[in-house]
């Protein structure tokens, strides 16, 4: 079973006037096989702990673990890149890359013929709900629900285990958000970890396990 956690972990950072303590001492789990929600209001922490799962930063003091093994600074990188795929809140598409070339992006270090890659990203382009007639557009050409589709794609299209969403479903109207959480639903069978921050209690509610933040701290709600 591979796991993700966070043990006593804590992330300070200097604002305007003083120091911000964002998260202190967060404990919690992350295991293969599950669909996690991490809820709470605005500046409660959610995006910054997130940030920390994902290893863009390094918490202030306490420790992560990838599978039982410490995730040291050093491993930050290649933690990254084979451990987690990550969908953001803005998208992070590529705006010279058409639809396809941003799907595709990703699996171009596997060894793979260029029409497999292709056929794959087509395959999750169709999961998303996005039609063959837009995969030569670029993403200015798309609506912000779209361009979500697409990062969402994206982020499919690697053999990661853990997928992380800040809002993935926070663009989309609620036909294509059921569509997407029915997705990541399907990952978890397939022994995937996803891992989302949503504002919205009833994608929320269709989550195995909800963590709620207030202030920094964190408590399991389901």
């Amino acid at each position: 079973m591979e796991l993700l956690e966070t043990k006593n972990v804590s992330y300070t950072y200097q604002g305007k006037y003083q120091k911000v303590e964002a998260l202190k001492n967060i404990n919690c789990h992350f295991e293969k096989g599950k669909l996690y929600a991490i809820i709470g209001q605005s500046g409660s922490g959610k995006t910054t702990l997130l940030s920390i799962l994902a290893g863009f930063c390094k918490p202030t003091s306490g420790e992560v673990y990838v599978d039982g093994k410490l995730l040291e600074k050093k491993d930050l990188e290649s933690h990254r890149r084979d451990n987690i795929s990550m969908i953001f809140q803005s998208f992070h598409l590529f705006p010279l890359l058409t639809v396809l070339e941003n799907v595709m992006y990703p699996m171009q270090i596997i060894k793979e013929p260029k029409d497999i890659i292709e056929n794959k990203a087509k395959e999750l382009l169709e999961k998303v709900g996005i039609p063959a007639t837009y995969y030569k557009k670029l993403p200015a050409m798309l609506s912000g629900g779209e361009q979500q589709r697409v990062a969402i794609a994206r982020a499919l299209a690697s053999k990661a285990n853990f997928i992380l969403g800040d809002e993935p479903t926070g663009n989309l109207d609620s036909i294509n958000g059921t569509k997407i959480i029915e997705l990541f639903e399907k990952l978890v069978n397939q022994d995937y970890c996803v891992i989302i921050v949503t504002h919205d209690l009833s994608i929320a509610a269709k989550a195995d396990v909800v963590y709620q933040m207030k202030d920094g701290n964190i408590e399991l709600k389901k």
